[in-house]
């Protein structure tokens, strides 16, 4: 329980966490964690505490559960019914849509996230990408969850594994990166990477696209391979000019052979060849649960978990349209194109696909919550601001109840929510700032 405030000192901002079991590594460690609300940071205790003298303004018990970062979601389409890639027509409608989409994603563990983009026509980006740029200065914790910068999954893919992407949008690149900046918006890729783009997917195979990773690495946006008929040397090749991410291994891409390996071949260790990140989605249905493990086992460190939520996450079951004209049909987390049974993105959130990774793997409580904390944030360069516990971190903080329950299922359910140091949910108490 909170410790009472004495009414003649002044508040500092400061809470203690105590009691818990702290994610750091690949160890869960006993100690105390404190955090600031006015820096919204993780602070150095020891320093606050005997160098500056300062206490805590609140100490709260734990009591045994788990403290770790917030998650962080890499390929995230939409949620509680708000589509990234609508075009905001009515710029208050499509803020207003953001902000509720926020508020209800960061009570589910998401702190952080790639708001993506499929496959649309050049003036669905110019559109929309402004306002899905990093947060940057704008530290409020009671807007909730907050965005790292935008996910452009496609229109530069293979149209053999274009999966529900419209084949009618998409592109080649003939004369290279000038396509790319035609097709987003030049203003949106400016120099130095401080635009709104954070990750681009695109199949390395399809005309022009090997030739622009190099700039769009050089420009900080991450290159990931996807949605792709990429053989081994193809995708090898694109890892040489500068790709570091596989999006949604497995799905939409030439499938492992034992004489060509294709996507799946870039993970295997050899000598002075560097190994990509890997997005995999474990609902469920997109992969079987033997995959998830093969792909785990085959290079742990790359291991990122994604939901590929579509804009049907958190909605009732039912018949959805979407924007390129098709109909969705929502079975809980099955999400298919009406009349066929094309997967077209997920209804699943994030603690849902570690909650399954955890029961299929048997992996540790750290090895598993690294897959959607300092994994991803190591990915697009956030390493030590994001997906840590170390002190000067930003302190988006998760408080979950880890179970193993006798049939060999396993329990994860998100108890508190912390971003920027401030307790915005609170589910076992039904507390919520948003």
């Amino acid at each position: 329980m909170p410790i009472a405030l004495s009414p003649e000192r002044p508040r500092t901002g400061i809470t203690r966490l105590t009691g818990g079991r702290l994610v750091k590594g690949n160890q869960l460690v006993e100690e105390d964690l404190w955090i600031s609300s006015v820096t919204g940071k993780i602070l150095r205790s020891q320093e606050v505490f005997y160098q500056h003298q300062v206490t805590p303004d609140e100490t709260i018990d734990l009591k045994g559960k788990i403290l770790c970062p917030g998650f962080i979601d890499v390929q995230f389409n939409g949620a509680f019914g708000f589509d990234f890639s609508t075009v905001p027509q009515d710029v208050a409608v499509y803020q207003k849509g953001l902000k509720n989409l926020n508020r209800h994603l960061v009570k589910t563990g998401v702190t952080s996230y790639l708001p993506t983009l499929p496959s649309q026509k050049p003036e669905v980006y110019h559109r929309a990408l402004p306002y899905l740029a990093p947060s940057g200065a704008a530290r409020n914790a009671l807007e909730g969850s907050e965005s790292l910068g935008a996910h452009c999954e496609g229109p530069f893919l293979s149209p053999t594994k274009n999966g529900i992407h419209s084949p009618d949008v998409l592109q080649e690149a003939p004369n290279g990166f000038a396509d790319l900046q035609a097709c987003y918006g030049a203003e949106n890729m400016p120099e130095g990477n401080h635009g709104p783009i954070s990750m681009i997917t695109a199949a390395p195979e399809v005309h022009g696209i090997q030739n622009c990773i190099p700039e769009a690495a050089r420009r900080g946006i991450r290159f990931a391979i996807g949605h792709t008929e990429a053989t081994y040397e193809q995708a090898t090749e694109a890892i040489q000019h500068g790709a570091t991410m596989v999006t949604h291994l497995f799905n939409a891409m030439r499938p492992l052979h034992h004489r060509n390996p294709g996507v799946f071949g870039v993970l295997g260790k050899a000598e002075g060849k560097e190994r990509p990140y890997y997005g995999v989605i474990s609902d469920g249905i997109h992969l079987h649960p033997t995959t998830v493990k093969i792909a785990w086992n085959a290079h742990p460190d790359g291991f990122i978990l994604v939901t590929d939520a579509m804009y049907t996450a958190g909605q009732p079951d039912g018949v959805y349209d979407w924007t390129n004209g098709d109909r969705w049909v929502k079975k809980g987390p099955l999400l298919t194109r009406e009349g066929s049974d094309t997967i077209a993105g997920s209804s699943a959130t994030l603690i849902e696909c570690v909650r399954n990774f955890w029961t299929w793997s048997h992996a540790s409580i750290p090895e598993v919550i690294r897959a959607v904390t300092s994994t991803p944030a190591e990915m697009l360069g956030w390493k030590g601001v994001k997906g840590t516990l170390d002190p000067d971190a930003d302190a988006d903080l998760l408080v979950l109840d880890a179970r193993e329950e006798g049939n060999g299922e396993r329990s994860l359910d998100v108890v508190q929510v912390y971003k920027f140091g401030t307790l915005v949910h609170d589910a076992s108490s039904g507390m919520s700032e948003l």
